[in-house]
């Protein structure tokens, strides 16, 4: 025949004995203000204030004495994200430009052309962005004149310095 044997861990034990005792010592508070003959509002409302106090203490120590919380960071929406992502776009009297972006990703995942004046940008997490480089040119050939002449990508952030070719 087997036997059944529970373990019982002290966090158990924690939250059962630190509310008994906090109720011993209202209960003891109760008595002692009975005992003396005061049986008046004052010692009801003081002892109602205590037990308050102890109840606050109660919940505190059984939250230090619990595992420590995980907070879990949900991934917001896709459209939620499009509407925080930032960049520079720095536009140089010679015609060069530089674009300044944060990417998502290790640098391997980082990918970047450049066709018919938009920038399209691919990086880990199924990030993707497109930008338009130049929304005043009219015709698609001024705005392929352009291309990238330098790219960095260091700490997250994506540097792309493109001229007129």
């Amino acid at each position: 025949m087997a036997k059944y044997t529970k373990k019982y861990s002290t966090g158990r034990s924690i939250g059962f004995i630190v509310p008994l005792l906090a109720l011993m010592l209202v209960g003891a508070m109760y008595v002692m203000a009975a005992r003396n003959g005061q049986n008046n509002g004052a010692s009801f409302i003081l002892i109602t204030i205590a037990a308050g106090f102890v109840i606050y203490w109660v919940r505190e120590i059984r939250k230090m004495s619990g595992p420590p919380e995980q907070k879990v960071i949900m991934p917001r929406d896709a459209e939620q994200q499009k509407k925080d992502w930032v960049y520079d776009l720095i536009k140089n009297n010679d015609g060069a430009m530089v674009f300044v972006a944060e990417v998502p990703g290790p640098e391997d995942q980082i990918n970047v052309r450049l066709s018919e004046g938009v920038l399209k940008i691919k990086g880990g997490q199924n990030f993707s962005k497109d930008v338009q480089l130049d929304p005043t040119a009219t015709t698609p050939a001024a705005a392929a004149e352009m291309g990238i002449s330098d790219y960095k990508y260091r700490n997250g952030v994506l540097t792309i310095r493109m001229q007129k070719l």
